[in-house]
C-alpha cells in the first residue's frame, strides 16, 4: 500500500466475510503506519447501496401493496358485473339449457364478452406501463432491458384471474335448473 499525497483518501478492499473483524484491525494498523495524521474510517458497501436504494425499495413495497389492493378491487367489481350480467340473462341461460345447449356453451358465451373487455384493457394498458417503466428504470446505471415477455405473462396471469372470476359465477348459473328460471313466464 503506497501514499500519495495528490490522490483520495479513499482504499476499496474486498473482505472475506468470515475475517472481517481481523482484516480491518490489519487495515487501520497499516493505515496509521502510512498516515498517521488522518483517522481511520471505512464502511461496508453492501451498507452504503442498501441506504441509497432505501427509498426505492420503500417505493416499490408500496407499489405492490396498492397493486394487490387494485386487483382485489377490480375483481370485486367484475364479479359484480358477471353477477350482474348473469342475472339479466338468466332467462336467456334457461332456455338455452332447455334447448339442448351445453354447460360449456353457456360458460363461453357468458364469458366471451368480458375477456374481450380484459384484453382490450390490457391492450391499452400495456403501453402506458412500458413507458413508465422504461422512464423509471432509465433512472438507473445498471438496469434490466424491458422484454416483451414481461407484458406477456402479466396479459395471461390478467386473463386468468378473469377467468376465475368470470368461471365462478357463469358455471353456476349454468347449473341452475332451467325450469326455475322459466317457471315464471
Amino acid at each position: 500500500m503506497q501514499y500519495n499525497t495528490g490522490s483520495s483518501d479513499l482504499v476499496s478492499v474486498k473482505i472475506d466475510g468470515k475475517y472481517v473483524a481481523s482484516t480491518l484491525k490489519a487495515i487501520e494498523k497499516k493505515w496509521q503506519e502510512m498516515i498517521p495524521n488522518r483517522p481511520f474510517e471505512y464502511y461496508f458497501a453492501d451498507e452504503y447501496f442498501n441506504r441509497q436504494y432505501k427509498s426505492e425499495n420503500r417505493f416499490g413495497s408500496i407499489f405492490l401493496n396498492f397493486a394487490v389492493l387494485a386487483i382485489i378491487i377490480s375483481c370485486l367489481g367484475l364479479f359484480g358485473l358477471v353477477s350482474y350480467n348473469t342475472t339479466q340473462r338468466y332467462r336467456e341461460i334457461g332456455v338455452r339449457k332447455v334447448l339442448g345447449s351445453s354447460i360449456t356453451g353457456i360458460v363461453k358465451l357468458l364469458s366471451a364478452d368480458f375477456i374481450k373487455l380484459v384484453v382490450i384493457s390490457i391492450l391499452i394498458a400495456t403501453p402506458i406501463t412500458w413507458f413508465f417503466m422504461y422512464k423509471w428504470l432509465d433512472n438507473f446505471a445498471y438496469h434490466i432491458s424491458l422484454s416483451w415477455w414481461f407484458f406477456a405473462v402479466a396479459g395471461m396471469i390478467a386473463i386468468f384471474i378473469a377467468l376465475a372470476v368470470i368461471s365462478s359465477l357463469t358455471v353456476r348459473a349454468a347449473r341452475e335448473n332451467p325450469i326455475r328460471s322459466l317457471r315464471n313466464e
